[in-house]
C-alpha cells in the first residue's frame, strides 16, 4: 500500500538525510568529476561545500546547460530557453576549477584523464557523469541525420533539439498528427515522454485544437500511469492516443523523409511532426574506458558508486546501473554526494559513510496540473544490491482533485528552482 506524503516535510527530510556528514580533514585529494550535469553539478557543488581542502576540478565541454528537467515546459510554452539555461560562473566563484573541454579518455592504472585539447589531468578521485548517448541504428533509418528531421530532445545539454521540436510545432498545419515512439526500459527520465506528450496537447489545445498526438509505446506501462491518462482525459479530452507495445507500439523503423513511424508488426503511421526518443545507453566515455557491460550501462557498488571494473572511478547519474531507481536528476543529486563522500572516504583510509537514497520526482500534465512520486531506497550492507524502503513513499491521489493538482505544480516549480540554485547558485 502506498501512503502520499506531505510535499514539503518530505523534501525537507531529504535535504537534511541525503546529505552525509562531512568528514574530518586529513590529507588534500584531487577529485576531478566529468561532466556538468544533474549529477556533476551537484557533485562539485556538494564537495566544494563540504570538503574545503580538496581540489575539486570539472570537466564540461558545453559553457551552458540547458536542464532537461522543464525543457518538456519549454516546448508547452511555459517556459523559456534562458529560464533553464545556466552557465558555471557561480561554480568558479566557490573555487571549483572549471575547464571546459571534452574527456578524450581515462587512465584508470596512472589515474588520468585525457582531454580533447591535449591537457592532461591526474587526480586522486575521479567522479563520472557523462550522461547518456542514443543508440543510433538500434531503430532502423533513425542516425543522426534524422534526427534532424524527428528530433529526439533527449541530449545534447544546448537545447537545440528540444528548440527544433518546438519549432516543428509552431509550423504544423492545425489538424496534424504529432507522433511519439518511445523506448523500452531503461532510458533517461521514465516519466519524461508522458510530461512532454502533455506539454505538447497543452500547446496544441491552445493554438491547433483540431490536432492529435499518437504515442506509440514499447512498453506495456509506464510510470504514473494511471495519473497522466487521468489528466490527459480530463485536460485534452480524446486527443491523445497511447498504443502499447502489446498492441504493436514498439517502433522498429522511421522513414523521416516521408514521415513515418514503422511499428513491429509493419503498421505505418504518417505523421505531420514525430518525436523519436530512441533506446539509450551510457555515454561513449564510460564504455570506452571499460566501465559498461554488455547492457551499455555502468555496474556500480550501490554504496559508493565505484565503477566494478575499475576502482578509484565513482559512476553517477544516467549512467550507472541504479537497481530499482530510477535515471532522474533527483536520484543523480542525492547519489552524487553519497558518491563524493565515499570517494573522499576511500581515499584517506576510512568507512564511507551510510546510505539512504531519495527520489522525489514531478511531472507537470498541464500548467496548473502537477503529479508526482516519492521513492526512498536502501542499498545493502556490501552493496551489490539495492531495494526500496516498503511503505517509505507513493504516488500522487487519485480522483478529481484541482487543489491537490496546482498545489503539485506549485511544488514541482519551487523543486526546480530550489536544486537548480544549490548546484549552480
Amino acid at each position: 500500500m502506498t501512503t502520499h506524503l506531505p510535499r514539503r516535510a518530505l523534501l525537507g527530510a531529504a535535504a537534511v538525510l541525503a546529505t552525509p556528514v562531512p568528514l574530518r580533514a586529513q590529507a588534500a585529494a584531487r577529485l576531478v568529476v566529468i561532466g556538468g550535469g544533474f549529477g556533476g553539478a551537484s557533485a562539485v557543488s556538494f564537495a566544494r561545500r563540504t570538503y574545503p581542502d580538496v581540489q575539486v576540478t570539472l570537466v564540461e565541454p558545453q559553457t551552458r546547460f540547458v536542464t532537461c528537467p522543464y525543457g518538456n515546459l519549454l516546448i508547452g510554452g511555459e517556459r523559456q530557453l534562458a529560464q533553464i539555461t545556466y552557465t558555471y560562473d557561480g561554480l568558479r566563484a566557490r573555487g571549483v576549477n572549471v575547464i571546459h573541454d571534452r574527456a578524450a579518455g581515462i587512465d584508470a592504472a596512472v589515474k588520468r584523464v585525457r582531454l580533447a585539447g591535449g591537457q592532461t589531468l591526474d587526480y586522486d578521485r575521479l567522479i563520472l557523469s557523462p550522461g547518456i548517448a542514443i543508440r543510433w541504428g538500434a531503430i532502423e533509418g533513425y542516425d543522426q541525420a534524422a534526427a534532424e528531421v524527428m528530433p529526439h530532445g533527449w541530449i545534447p545539454a544546448d537545447g537545440s533539439q528540444t528548440l527544433l521540436l518546438r519549432r516543428q510545432l509552431e509550423a504544423m498545419a492545425d489538424g496534424g498528427v504529432v507522433g511519439f515512439a518511445i523506448p523500452a526500459n531503461p532510458f533517461r527520465c521514465p516519466p519524461g515522454p508522458y510530461e512532454r506528450i502533455s506539454m505538447v496537447a497543452q500547446y496544441l489545445k491552445r493554438h491547433k485544437p483540431r490536432s492529435k498526438i499518437l504515442a506509440l509505446d514499447a512498453k506495456e506501462g509506464f510510470s504514473k500511469q494511471g495519473l497522466f491518462q487521468d489528466g490527459w482525459r480530463a485536460l485534452y479530452g480524446d486527443m491523445i492516443e497511447w498504443v502499447p507495445g502489446n498492441r504493436d507500439g514498439r517502433v522498429v523503423k522511421v522513414d523521416p523523409r516521408e514521415g513515418v513511424l514503422e511499428t513491429e508488426f509493419g503498421t505505418r503511421h504518417k505523421v505531420a511532426v514525430a518525436n523519436v526518443i530512441p533506446p539509450q545507453s551510457a555515454a561513449s566515455i564510460a564504455i570506452e574506458a571499460g566501465l559498461a557491460n554488455d547492457t551499455g550501462w555502468v555496474p556500480v557498488n550501490t554504496r559508493t558508486f565505484e565503477a566494478r571494473a575499475a576502482q578509484g572511478i565513482h559512476v553517477i547519474g544516467d549512467a550507472n546501473i541504479p537497481g530499482p531507481m530510477p535515471k532522474s536528476g533527483f536520484i543523480a543529486n542525492t547519489t552524487s554526494k553519497q558518491a563524493v563522500a565515499s570517494a573522499i572516504a576511500l581515499h584517506r583510509g576510512q568507512t564511507p559513510p551510510e546510505a539512504v537514497y531519495f527520489n522525489t520526482c514531478y511531472s507537470h500534465v498541464g500548467a496548473e496540473y502537477g503529479i508526482s512520486v516519492v521513492n526512498i531506497f536502501r542499498p545493502n550492507a556490501d552493496g551489490t544490491a539495492i531495494a526500496e524502503v516498503p511503505n517509505s513513499g507513493g504516488v500522487s491521489p487519485r480522483g478529481d482533485l484541482p487543489e491537490q493538482r496546482r498545489l503539485e505544480a506549485t511544488y514541482a516549480d519551487a523543486w526546480y528552482d530550489s536544486i537548480t540554485r544549490s548546484m549552480f547558485g
